[in-house]
C-alpha cells in the first residue's frame, strides 16, 4: 500500500509541476531533462518502428533477415570502438562542466576523442579484414559486400555518438533530440526510396543489402556535419583552449575506463550475441522474425527507459538518503509504467505483429508475447545503471555484465541445439529464452548487489 501511495504522490507532484512550468531543483531539473530525453525517445522509436515496418514489409522475411544480421554484426564490430571512452567522456565532462573548470573539460574531451579515432580505425579495420570469413564461411549468407560498407559506417556511428554524448553531459536533450529528428527525417525519406526502386532492378540480393547501408551512410553523414555545426556553435567550453592532461590524470581516466572496458564489451556483445548465434544456425527468414519481434520490444524499453540518462547528472549530485530517496520514487514509477506495458504487449502481441509487419510476419507473435517480459524489467535495469554509474561500482557492473553475457552464451548455444531437432522455429524460440533468462539473472545480480 505504501509503494502505491508514494507513487501515486509522486505522479500528483509531477502533474502539477508541470502544469506550473515549475523545474526548479534536483526534482525539476530530471523533469525537464527527462522531458527532452522522452520526446527524443520518443522520435526515435516511432520513427525507427516506422521504418522498420516499412523496411520489413517491402523487403520480406528473407532479405529482411539478411539486413538485420548484417546491421547486428555491424554494431557489434563497433564494441572494437569503444572501451568505456562514452562513459568516461560522459562522466568526466559532467563533473568538469558543473564545477566551471572548462579547459579541463576540453582537456578529457581531447585526449579522449584522440582514442576514439584510434579504435574507430582499428575496429572498420578488422570488421574489413573479417568480413569475407564472416559472411562466407560463419554465416554462410550473402552479406560480404554489406560488411564491406559497413566499415565505412561505423567512424560516422561512433562521431555521432561521441556528440551525443558531449551535448546530455552538459544537460543539452534539446540538441539531440534536433540531430534524432534530422536523422529519422533522412533515414525515412531515402532509404525506403532507395529499397522500392533496388527490387525492381535484377540485382542480386547482396548488392542490394550493400547499396541500402551506402543509403544509410549517406543519412549518417548529412546529419554529423549538421550535429557538428551545431556543438561549435551551442556547446560553450569547446571553444576554449584545452587544458592538457597531466600523467597522474590520464592514469586515472584509464584506471577508471579499464572496468567499463569489460562493461561497454559484454554490454554490447550481450546485445547482439543473439543475432549473431541465429546467423550461424537458421535461415535469414527466421532471423526476421526474431528481429522484427525484438524491435518492437527494444522501442517500448527506449521509450520506457526516458528517465535513466537524464538522471545521471541529477544522481551525480546527490548522496546518502537524498541520493536513495530520488532512486526508490524513479524505480517505483518506472516499475508501474513497465508492468503496464507488458502486460498489453502480451495480450495484443497478435495484432501489433498483423497491424506492423504483416500477415508475413505472423509466425514473430509467440516470441513477441515472451518478450514481454523484457519490457517489465529493462527500463529498472537501466535506472540501476544509472545508479551504480554514480556509485562508481563500475567494478561490480563489469562482473555483473560479465557474468550474464557468459550465462546468454551458453544458453543460446544449448537451446538452439535443441531446438534444432526440431525445427528451425523451435531454435530461435529457444535464442528467446536464453535472452530472457539471462536479462532477468543480470537484473536480480543489480537488486542484489545494490542492498549490499
Amino acid at each position: 500500500m505504501d509503494y502505491f501511495n508514494e507513487t501515486q504522490s509522486t505522479f500528483k507532484n509531477i502533474f502539477q509541476r508541470f502544469k506550473k512550468r515549475d523545474f526548479s531543483g534536483n526534482t525539476g531539473q530530471a523533469m525537464k531533462n527527462s522531458s527532452f530525453q522522452l520526446a527524443q525517445n520518443l522520435i526515435i522509436k516511432i520513427s525507427s518502428f516506422l521504418f522498420t515496418i516499412v523496411v520489413a514489409r517491402l523487403l520480406m522475411p528473407e532479405l529482411m533477415g539478411l539486413y538485420t544480421l548484417a546491421l547486428s554484426t555491424i554494431i557489434m564490430f563497433s564494441i572494437l570502438s569503444d572501451f568505456g571512452i562514452g562513459s568516461a567522456l560522459f562522466v568526466f565532462v559532467a563533473k568538469l562542466t558543473s564545477k566551471g573548470k572548462d579547459a579541463e573539460a576540453k582537456g578529457y574531451v581531447k585526449k579522449l576523442l584522440k582514442w576514439k579515432v584510434y579504435l574507430l580505425i582499428f575496429a572498420s579495420v578488422i570488421l574489413l579484414i573479417l568480413s569475407y570469413f564472416v559472411s562466407e564461411i560463419f554465416y554462410q549468407k550473402p552479406i560480404f559486400y554489406a560488411l564491406l560498407v559497413g566499415a565505412i559506417y561505423l567512424p560516422i556511428l561512433g562521431f555521432l555518438e561521441f556528440l551525443e554524448i558531449i551535448f546530455h553531459a552538459v544537460g543539452d536533450f534539446k540538441r539531440t533530440l534536433i540531430k534524432e529528428i534530422l536523422l529519422q527525417f533522412f533515414k525515412l525519406s531515402f532509404i525506403p526510396l532507395a529499397i522500392f526502386l533496388l527490387l525492381k532492378t535484377t540485382l542480386s540480393a547482396k548488392i542490394i543489402i550493400a547499396l541500402i547501408f551506402c543509403v544509410l551512410i549517406f543519412c549518417s553523414l548529412i546529419t554529423l556535419l549538421i550535429f557538428w555545426i551545431l556543438a561549435k556553435k551551442k556547446i560553450s567550453f569547446l571553444s576554449v583552449k584545452a587544458k592538457n592532461l597531466n600523467l597522474k590524470k590520464v592514469k586515472g581516466l584509464k584506471k577508471f575506463i579499464l572496468p567499463l572496458t569489460i562493461t561497454i564489451l559484454s554490454g554490447i556483445f550481450f546485445g547482439y550475441i543473439d543475432t549473431i548465434m541465429l546467423g550461424r544456425f537458421v535461415e535469414s527468414q527466421f532471423i526476421a522474425y526474431y528481429g522484427v519481434a525484438f524491435a518492437l520490444v527494444s522501442s517500448a524499453i527506449s521509450i520506457l527507459s526516458f528517465a535513466s540518462s537524464p538522471l545521471f547528472s541529477t544522481f551525480s549530485k546527490l548522496e546518502g538518503p537524498v541520493l536513495e530517496k530520488m532512486f526508490k520514487k524513479s524505480r517505483n514509477l518506472i516499475a508501474l509504467i513497465s508492468i503496464s506495458a507488458g502486460i498489453l504487449t502480451y495480450f495484443l502481441a497478435y495484432y501489433i505483429i498483423k497491424l506492423a509487419y504483416g500477415s508475413a510476419y505472423l509466425t514473430a507473435v509467440p516470441l513477441l508475447k515472451w518478450f514481454s517480459l523484457l519490457i517489465i524489467i529493462l527500463p529498472i535495469n537501466g535506472l540501476y545503471t544509472t545508479y551504480f554509474f554514480v556509485q562508481k561500482r563500475t567494478a561490480i557492473m563489469a562482473k555483473i555484465i560479465l557474468l550474464t553475457t557468459i550465462i546468454n552464451i551458453v544458453l543460446n548455444f544449448l537451446f538452439i541445439n535443441y531446438g534444432l531437432r526440431f525445427g528451425m522455429f523451435e531454435a530461435v524460440l529457444g535464442v528467446c529464452f536464453a535472452s530472457i533468462i539471462s536479462r532477468f539473472v543480470y537484473f536480480g545480480c543489480f537488486v542484489s548487489f545494490r542492498k549490499k
